[in-house]
């Protein structure tokens, strides 16, 4: 069984709509045309596809998609929007499809909701036994803030603005976190939600890849490929199966 959260019926009826900041052409575009650049005439995997962000504007593109999503209401909403999308839902870590892949992704931190390093390693594993000889395996990920914590502090922002405001709680002897997300809606209303995650640092990343028979061969810290540097937030990170 999988250590991830589960979103329910509420949860994805109303996720694009609380997430729309994600689905904006200057978030969403950068990283559909890295995407579709590396998935070339291959068909595309995507891991945790969710609702369909990402992968509806690439099978736009016409590029063959498939998706793994563990949450059947999520699932179910990528169907209302992209009927007839081929998603299987499961887990990330042992969920397999048939054919194989010039590319396999999961992004937006999402391989942080497996929430064990042995289900982390099994996610890298997963994504190779996808992947067709020459095949990449993308990472979108943060780099875990820890550094921003001074002595005694129990929470880090990660994002503070009019209507929501999002804290990370880590343990640092696990690498267990909690992001806190407190929400003010139009009628004033506020809304707590929290969800939970194993941060994974970049090398970690790579060992898993190793692990599992892949080589790293680009990291930049976004989607435009502005380079990774020791200040980065976040990266995006490509492995190889080799051929």
């Amino acid at each position: 069984m999988s250590s991830s959260d589960y979103w329910d019926a509420e949860s994805a009826a109303s996720y694009d709509e609380s997430s729309a900041f994600m689905f904006g052409p200057e978030v969403l575009d950068p990283a559909v045309d890295l995407l579709a650049d590396l998935a070339g005439d291959g068909p595309a995997l995507e891991l945790a596809v969710g609702t369909g962000r990402v992968a509806i504007p690439l099978a736009a593109r016409g590029i063959a998609m498939s998706g793994i999503e563990l949450s059947q209401p999520m699932a179910d909403r990528l169907l209302e929007k992209s009927p007839g999308f081929d998603v299987t839902v499961g887990d990330m870590a042992t969920t397999t499809v048939p054919g194989e892949f010039s590319l396999v992704f999961v992004v937006w931190n999402s391989i942080g909701n497996v929430r064990t390093q042995a289900e982390q390693v099994a996610v890298f594993r997963n994504a190779a036994a996808h992947l067709a000889p020459g095949g990449r395996f993308v990472v979108e990920l943060w780099v875990p803030g820890i550094r921003r914590f001074p002595p005694g502090q129990a929470a880090v922002p990660f994002h503070v603005g009019e209507h929501h405001v999002g804290l990370d709680t880590y343990d640092m002897t696990t690498q267990q976190g909690t992001s806190h997300h407190y929400r003010r809606h139009d009628d004033g209303t506020v809304t707590y939600g929290a969800s939970n995650f194993r941060y994974i640092w970049p090398a970690e990343c790579d060992l898993m890849a190793q692990l599992a028979g892949m080589e790293l061969e680009r990291r930049v810290a976004d989607w435009h490929g502005s380079p990774f540097t020791n200040d980065s937030e976040s990266h995006v990170s490509v492995w190889r199966k080799p051929l």
